[in-house]
Parts: C-alpha cells; structure tokens; sequence
C-alpha cells in the first residue's frame, strides 16, 4: 500500500501519457513529414493504377511477355550500371 503520494503519480501518468501522445502524434507538421511518404508508399496514386484488366488469354499472355520483358530490361541495366561502378 503506496499511500496518497503513489496514486498522486499514478493519476498523473494516467493523464500525462494519452495527452503526451495526442499532442505528438495530432501535431500536423509530424503528420505531414512521416505518415504521408509512408502512405505513399504503401498505397499506390490513382494514375499509377491500371484498371484494364485483361480477360482473354492471349491478351494474358501479351500482358505477361511485356512484364517479363520490363523485368529483364531493368535487370540487365541494373547489372550494367553495376559492373560501371565497379570499373
């Protein structure tokens, strides 16, 4: 059993803490400099979506080839830009 002075501190950390929290985290300026970026990059902007989807198979296919050839494109520049560095 505390007495009065431990629940004086209890109290006031019972406060303290979800004011300390609100006043940080509901500040705008931290809100713009942290949670915007990271929203950004977890969710794409609406003009980088492709909303055509293809349904036919061949339309699949032409899809996937383009991807494909994207992915090695940027591979083999990837290694080239690497292999300038190390030269």
């Amino acid at each position: 059993m505390g007495g009065p002075n431990l629940e004086i501190f209890k109290f006031s950390i019972y406060l303290f803490v979800p004011i300390a929290a609100l006043v940080h985290f509901g500040d705008p300026d931290w809100y713009r400099s942290t949670v915007i970026p990271y929203r950004d990059k977890l969710f794409p902007s609406l003009g980088r979506n492709d909303m055509h989807i293809p349904k036919e198979q061949s339309a699949i296919r032409e899809e996937l080839a383009r991807i494909k050839a994207e992915r090695l494109a940027r591979r083999a520049q990837r290694e080239l830009d690497e292999q300038n560095a190390s030269s």
